[in-house]
């Protein structure tokens, strides 16, 4: 089933793309693999349809028919292969609920073309190029709340910064580096000529381990070549052409990242995984709803982009008033209260050890400690 995901649509224009889009989102859920379990049905309150506007996502409106938004692939069927040709959903269309056939269509039940075998098609309209139509598409998730996620901060592994270039000199005069200052980097730079600067950070505790596994790295700003260093020269020139905070000698340097691909189409773990929150992106003890959290598990542990982690505290240790004293009636009887299942985190960028997660669907605020596992 390709339906709610986010991609590139290659070419299909017209009548083309809107009766491919239209088909794929009539397959039954019927069709899902044996692995999608109860927590995949349909809410007993679904609507019979929903039109989409601009600010919606993904993940909200299939939260309005679905118990738990995340699964609708495993519902739908998608394979890993679909997922990396996906379709896009547009503002102005209406998704029907098919109650009789337990299935999402772009068509109104009923209204199926006889004599093609086809949903009509009204509502969209021609397009020649896919960026128009990639513009207009709605995103899987609250897009604003993990950009600055995508390339800045960056998780940094031991040893990983030591052989980045780094800034070796500055102008003597400049306290404080702004855009157009010059600076001197010493170091490869494998035939980059665009890069960002940064400098170690807070280091990351594993609450498993006590360990530090990781340092996130503070984005202070970008730079561009300017000239390479010549004979007998030791540094290259560059200059700075942003500054988000103060950039000075020492700071490092690494090479622009391409865009990456927003195709964040929801799924469990391959394999089943448990981590542990340990950091905030704010500076707050608490996250809530659509706030950034890092976790202590990463590619080398099963987690990939779109990997979909359900949200427990820690179920805690009290005493037990009315259980056994123990010898002598002095002592006290304790016991383990249950894990609290509270939410959702939407794994949306993955380093070796590490994560980013987006917070969904939280009924409480989520705490360093907590436990993050695949669903059940």
């Amino acid at each position: 089933m390709k339906n709610f995901s986010t991609g590139v649509v290659r070419s299909l224009t017209g009548r083309t793309a809107a009766v491919a889009l239209a088909a794929v989102l009539a397959l039954p859920a019927q069709a899902a693999p044996a692995s999608a379990g109860p927590h995949c049905s349909f809410r007993p309150n679904a609507p019979d349809q929903h039109v989409v506007v601009k600010r919606d996502t993904l993940w909200d409106i299939s939260g309005k028919f679905l118990e738990h938004p995340w699964c609708w692939p495993e519902v739908w069927g998608m394979n890993r292969d679909e997922i990396r040709n996906p379709h896009w959903i547009y503002p102005g269309q209406i998704i029907y609920f098919d109650r009789a056939h337990g299935r999402l269509t772009l068509t109104k039940p009923g209204t199926l073309d006889a004599d093609a075998g086809l949903p009509p098609v009204t509502r969209l309209s021609p397009q020649i190029r896919t960026e128009e139509l990639e513009r207009g598409a709605i995103s899987s998730i609250p897009s604003s709340a993990i950009e600055p996620f995508l390339t800045q901060p960056l998780v940094i592994e031991p040893g990983e910064l030591n052989a980045a270039p780094r800034i070796a000199a500055a102008p003597e005069t400049r306290v404080y580096l702004a855009e157009g200052d010059r600076i001197y980097v010493r170091g490869a730079l494998n035939g980059a000529t665009s890069f960002q600067v940064f400098r170690p950070g807070k280091p990351l505790v594993d609450p498993d381990t006590g360990k530090v596994v990781a340092h996130e790295a503070a984005y202070v700003g970008s730079a561009k070549l300017v000239k390479e260093a010549g004979p007998g020269v030791d540094v290259h020139s560059f200059v700075v052409t942003s500054s988000v905070q103060e950039m000075g000698v020492g700071d490092r340097l690494l090479p622009t990242p391409p865009m990456p691909l927003r195709n964040y189409v929801p799924h469990a773990p391959a394999r089943p995984v448990t981590a542990r929150i340990m950091a905030m992106a704010s500076e707050s003890n608490y996250a809530a709803q659509s706030q950034v959290v890092t976790v202590n598990r990463g590619a080398l542990d099963g987690l990939d982009v779109g990997s979909v982690l359900q949200l427990y505290h820690l179920g805690k240790t009290i005493q037990d008033p009315g259980g056994s004293k123990g010898f002598l009636g002095f002592g006290k009887s304790t016991m383990r209260m249950p894990d609290e299942q509270f939410g959702e985190l939407f794994i949306f960028r993955v380093f070796g050890h590490v994560s980013y997660g987006l917070v969904m669907q939280v009924t409480l605020p989520v705490e360093i400690g907590d436990v993050a596992k695949s669903p059940e």
